[in-house]
């Protein structure tokens, strides 16, 4: 029976005849994580756009819901577990803002010192879009076994892990 074939072994059979000498073998890994993240992504995409959002402005609201009552985290915290430059992250936060599903309050013992918070607006709009993604996703993963899905939630833990460390 042949292995079913996708975009990346072309891509490296095209390496492979184009530059024998070249070991690509990484890219069997690599270019399959990289493009299932984008297709994840635009997946993701498409379920936030019904309520108004994309993948950073979900992020950013997912990761205020987390934190638990009263759903406020500094911007350096915020953009530190999201990732982004603090430029980035003042944007965006400019931009829930307007939106009004965040607020910026002023701790008034240091006016310099601000916390994001979500509104009602933004618990009730991330508990509405939350069950709804995690069911999508949950349906992509329904192809695989218990046993396989753990076997991939290890391996890709470890992988990232050894990206974490590099960071520490």
């Amino acid at each position: 029976m042949e292995k079913e074939r996708d975009r990346i072994d072309d891509i490296l059979e095209q390496w492979h005849q184009e530059s024998p000498q070249l070991d690509v073998s990484s890219l069997a890994v690599i270019g399959r994580v990289l493009r299932i993240a984008r297709l994840l992504e635009k997946r993701r995409e498409q379920v936030l756009a019904d309520y108004g959002l994309n993948v950073w402005s979900f992020d950013m609201l997912a990761t205020l819901r987390r934190q638990g009552p009263p759903y406020q985290l500094k911007p350096t915290e915020l953009y530190g577990l999201l990732m982004l430059s603090s430029g980035a992250m003042t944007n965006r936060i400019d931009r829930l803002e307007q939106d009004g599903v965040v607020v910026r309050l002023r701790d008034p013992g240091d006016r310099r010192s601000v916390s994001v918070q979500l509104t009602q607006k933004g618990i009730d709009l991330t508990d509405r879009v939350m069950p709804v993604l995690f069911a999508k996703e949950k349906q992509m993963m329904e192809q695989f076994s218990t046993m396989e899905e753990q076997t991939l939630v290890q391996l890709l833990r470890q992988f990232l892990k050894s990206f974490d460390d590099q960071e520490t």
